[in-house]
């Protein structure tokens, strides 16, 4: 295995634009990637930025039925002819011209980042433009047309996987990538989301553990409104990953939707940039510890645009590079003319979230490991132990102690 690692990057992938209103804006990807290049990630040696062509319809019928695909297609030719019990041309997903393309582009670009991990070219691949997990087999939602993540695990499936794990600490659950492997005990499901009894998708919750034959391989960590960082990351430690270390899965994929963070205009957890470069850098080395390093991550969702998307994913590109970023980073002080100009606004100052003194610890935020007992008072704990309880037994594990 080389010590290289994909960026997907091509500026063909700005064409998934639901329309200048959506929260979705493209925006986002391509401060991104200007973000990356000012710091000098994607200069850096080993890392090998490409774009990806347009999904075909067999590798899309890997995960999507062949007559969602055809709506898609007509949807895409004309806007005009919405499809809304399929999802296409509702508020969350707006029809739009080119749609089938660009949504293809993205799968496409996911699933190469797969071939790549799993024949070793790469040690770890990052497509940011991904992680589209609300997409279903025969329907759009929450703003993705076409599963990206599901068709790179089905890929490394057909490849010869033997097992399997995606993490998700996207605020929603991630639903459509739990329903695509329901059924298969090959693969582990772990989404930590705030609850869907106040957000979308409404589901998610510590009793979806999988179907006949698959219990226990899915897990849901439902969390209260509010959440701050110490609580989110011991949840995320408290479950992931010891689930993820007793799966002993031969890849590990993970989504990284940002949406979580205390700015992002959808949702209602109060997590920082900070926590969030910790749950990546984590997982990073998760996937060295259980699965030689194979590991493939995703954006996902993520909607304060300028101040948390850009920041946050250029750390995991950065840390997937092998070449983390501190907090305390200034940000490059072209980009934040770029934001100036362009935007008319002020953009972050540092790579991190800044104290009420204005300074950014370099340290990882703290959290109480599970280790050291539960508060069966605390909302947090209360969700992790729900889920620990319903899922934990089923992977030979202890509900209550580590």
């Amino acid at each position: 295995m080389t010590s290289s690692t994909r960026v997907v990057w091509d500026p063909a992938f700005t064409a998934y634009d639901f329309g200048p209103d959506h929260p979705m804006s493209p925006v986002r990807l391509e401060l991104t990637v200007r973000l990356l290049s000012d710091l000098g990630v994607l200069d850096r040696p080993g890392v090998d930025v490409r774009g990806a062509e347009v999904a075909d319809d067999a590798l899309l019928h890997t995960v999507h039925l062949p007559e969602y695909v055809a709506a898609v297609r007509r949807v895409s030719e004309d806007p005009r002819r919405a499809d809304p019990e399929r999802g296409l041309g509702t508020e969350d997903d707006p029809a739009f011209a080119g749609m089938h393309e660009a949504s293809a582009r993205i799968l496409a670009a996911s699933v190469d980042c797969a071939d790549d991990v799993w024949r070793g070219d790469v040690s770890h691949a990052v497509n940011f433009t991904g992680g589209l997990h609300h997409a279903m087999a025969g329907r759009a939602s929450g703003f993705c047309v076409y599963n990206d993540v599901a068709a790179a695990i089905r890929r490394l499936l057909d490849a010869g996987a033997r097992r399997v794990a995606y993490v998700d600490v996207d605020v929603h659950h991630g639903d459509g990538v739990q329903a695509a492997f329901w059924d298969d005990p090959r693969v582990l499901t772990v989404s930590m989301h705030q609850s869907g009894r106040t957000l979308f998708p409404g589901t998610g919750f510590p009793d979806e553990v999988g179907g006949p034959g698959a219990e226990g391989t899915a897990a849901n960590i439902a969390l209260p409104p509010g959440t701050r960082d110490a609580a989110w990351l011991r949840a995320l430690h408290a479950v992931a990953h010891p689930l993820v270390r007793a799966f002993a899965p031969d890849v590990l994929v993970t989504q990284h939707g940002c949406d979580s963070h205390q700015l992002d205009p959808l949702a209602d957890l109060a997590v920082s940039v900070d926590a969030q470069r910790a749950a990546a850098d984590s997982l990073h080395e998760l996937s060295h510890e259980v699965c030689d390093g194979r590991w493939l991550a995703t954006g996902g969702g993520g909607y304060a645009v300028v101040d948390v998307v850009p920041r946050t994913w250029s750390h995991v590109v950065a840390i997937a590079a092998h070449a983390p970023i501190r907090p305390s980073t200034p940000v490059p002080e072209p980009w934040r003319d770029h934001v100036r100009r362009t935007y008319r606004r002020e953009a972050p100052l540092l790579m991190g979230d800044a104290g009420p003194d204005g300074r950014c610890e370099d340290r990882p935020p703290w959290y109480r490991p599970w280790s050291g007992g539960h508060d069966p008072e605390d909302a947090v704990d209360r969700a992790v132990l729900a889920t620990r309880r319903a899922v934990f037994p089923s992977q030979g594990l202890d509900p209550f102690f580590d």
